[in-house]
C-alpha cells in the first residue's frame, strides 16, 4: 500500500475530531491534545513491521470511518440478548456513545462503575492519576488515536479491601456501518479488592465499520482482578484493541479472550509484574472461518521475582480463515524464581485455513521454569478411529473432537451464563452435517 493512501487514512480518523466536541476537564482536553499531536507524528502499520507482517490492514485503509454525533438507541430485545443476569452493574456504550437509558451504574459503598464523562470527586482523580499511564499513545498510533477521541469510557474504581462478587459487565454495541468507535475502560482495583470485569463487544451493523480500543487494568498488591474480554463483532467489522495490565506485588490477574466476530480483528496484550509473587493466568480462543483474521499479540513481563504465569491460546480455524499467536515471555535480570508456561494450540478445520504461531521466552535469570511450545495440526487421528468405533459417524466424531477442542478455553471463565452461552455458540459454529 502506497505512504500516500496509509497518510490519507490516518489523516481522515484525525479530521473526524472537528466533528466532535472537545467536552470534560482540562486534564482531558490536555491529554486529548497530546494524543492528537503524538498520532499526527506516528504512521499506521504495514506487513513490512515485523510485529504486523501476518495481518494486512490494507482493507481498512480503504475505508473511511467517522465517529458518529449522536448514540442511537437499539431495540431493548437486542440489548437484552447480551445481558448477563448475575452482573451487579452494566454499562452500555452504543456506536461509542454511553447510554444511561440501557445502563445500571453504581457508586456507593466503595465501589464506583460509571462514564468517563460524568465521575466526579474522588473517582475522578483516580481517573486522572491513571487514564493513559499504561496504553502505549507514544508508540502504538491506534492507541494515540483512541485516546484523541477520548470522551465517554467505563471507570471501574474498587476501594481497598472490598470485595465485588458478582461481575460488572461493559457492553460495547455497534448499530452503524461505515462508523468509528473509540471504546475505553479504565479498572483500578486498590489493596486487596476484587472484581470480575466482563468486557463485551457487539455488531448488530449491517455493513463494515471500525471498533479501536483501549483498555488499562491496575492491580494493586494482594489484589485480584478477572478479566474476561468477548469480541463478538459483525463479520464486516474491523477489531482493534490494547489492553495493557500492571500488577503489583502478591497481586493475581486472569483473563480470558474470545474471537468470534470480525473481518479482522487484533488484539495487544501486555500485561506487567510489578511487584513480586504476582499470578497470571491467560486464556484464549479465536474460533474463526470464512475469510476473517485474527490476530492475538501478548507481551507478559516478568520483572520482579517469583512471579507465576500459565498461557494457553487456542484457534479453531476453517474455510480461508488465518490465525495468528505471537506470545512473548520475558523474564528479566533479578526476577529469580520465575515459573513460567505458555501454549499455543492451533486446529485446522479445513484445507484452506492457514495458522501463524510463534511463542517467545526470552530469560535473563537463572532460577527460573519456564516452557513453552506450540502445535498446528488437525483432527488426531487416533481420536478420530477410538469414537468411529464407538459408534459415532466420522462428522459427529469430528464434531465433537472440535468442540471439545474449543471448550476447554470456555469453561473455565468464571461466569456460569456467558460459558452456557459460548459454549452454545462454539457448538453451532464447529458442527458440519452429515453428507446426504
Amino acid at each position: 500500500m502506497s505512504v500516500e493512501s496509509r497518510d490519507d487514512y490516518l489523516h481522515n480518523l484525525l479530521h473526524g475530531r472537528e466533528s466532535v466536541a472537545d467536552p470534560g476537564s482540562a486534564w482531558q482536553r490536555t491529554l486529548r491534545m497530546r494524543a492528537v499531536e503524538r498520532a499526527n507524528e506516528l504512521t499506521v502499520p504495514t506487513t513490512h513491521d515485523e510485529d504486523w507482517r501476518f495481518t494486512d490492514l490494507s482493507p481498512l485503509y480503504r475505508m473511511a470511518f467517522r465517529p458518529v454525533a449522536g448514540a442511537g438507541i437499539p431495540d431493548k430485545s437486542q440489548i437484552d440478548a447480551f445481558a448477563i443476569p448475575e452482573a451487579a452493574a452494566r454499562l452500555v456504550f452504543v456506536d461509542g456513545r454511553y447510554s444511561a437509558e440501557l445502563s445500571l451504574a453504581t457508586a456507593d459503598d466503595g465501589v464506583t462503575v460509571g462514564n468517563l464523562a460524568e465521575i466526579s470527586g474522588s473517582c475522578e482523580a483516580v481517573a486522572q492519576t491513571h487514564l493513559a499511564q499504561l496504553a502505549a499513545i507514544e508508540e502504538d498510533v491506534f492507541a494515540a488515536v483512541n485516546t484523541a477521541f477520548l470522551r465517554d469510557g467505563a471507570v471501574i474504581h474498587v476501594a481497598r479491601d472490598r470485595v465485588v462478587n458478582a461481575p460488572i459487565h461493559l457492553l460495547f454495541v455497534a448499530t452503524r456501518k461505515d462508523s468509528a468507535a473509540y471504546p475505553r475502560v479504565l479498572v483500578v482495583a486498590e489493596t486487596g479488592a476484587q472484581c470480575t470485569v466482563v468486557e463485551d463487544f457487539v455488531g448488530v451493523a449491517d455493513g463494515a465499520y471500525l471498533t479501536n480500543a483501549v483498555s488499562e487494568f491496575y492491580v494493586a498488591g494482594n489484589a485480584r482482578v478477572s478479566h474476561v474480554k468477548l469480541q463478538r463483532e459483525a463479520p464486516t467489522a474491523f477489531h482493534i484493541a490494547n489492553t495493557s495490565v500492571r500488577v503489583a506485588r502478591g497481586g493475581h490477574y486472569a483473563t480470558w479472550t474470545v474471537a468470534l466476530g470480525a473481518r479482522i480483528s487484533r488484539h495487544n496484550l501486555s500485561i506487567v509484574q510489578a511487584g513480586e509473587a504476582t499470578d497470571f493466568s491467560i486464556d484464549g480462543l479465536a474460533l474463526i472461518s470464512g475469510r476473517q483474521l485474527a490476530d492475538t499479540h501478548s507481551s507478559i513481563d516478568h520483572a520482579r521475582a517469583q512471579g507465576r504465569s500459565r498461557q494457553l491460546h487456542k484457534t479453531v480455524v476453517g474455510g480461508g480463515a488465518h490465525a495468528v499467536f505471537n506470545g512473548k515471555i520475558l523474564v528479566r535480570q533479578g526476577a529469580q524464581q520465575t515459573d513460567s508456561g505458555q501454549q499455543s494450540r492451533n486446529l485446522l478445520i479445513s484445507d484452506k485455513a492457514h495458522v501463524d504461531t510463534k511463542p517467545q521466552l526470552e530469560i535473563f535469570a537463572d532460577d527460573v521454569k519456564c516452557a513453552h511450545g506450540a502445535t498446528v495440526g488437525q483432527i488426531e487421528a487416533d481420536e478420530l478411529f477410538y469414537l468411529k468405533s464407538r459408534g459415532l459417524s466420522d462428522t459427529a466424531a469430528r464434531n465433537l473432537l472440535t468442540y471439545a477442542f474449543a471448550a476447554q478455553v470456555i469453561e473455565r471463565i468464571p461466569v456460569k451464563s456467558l460459558v452456557d452461552r459460548l459454549e452454545k455458540t462454539v457448538l453451532e459454529q464447529t458442527q458440519t452435517r452429515e453428507p446426504a
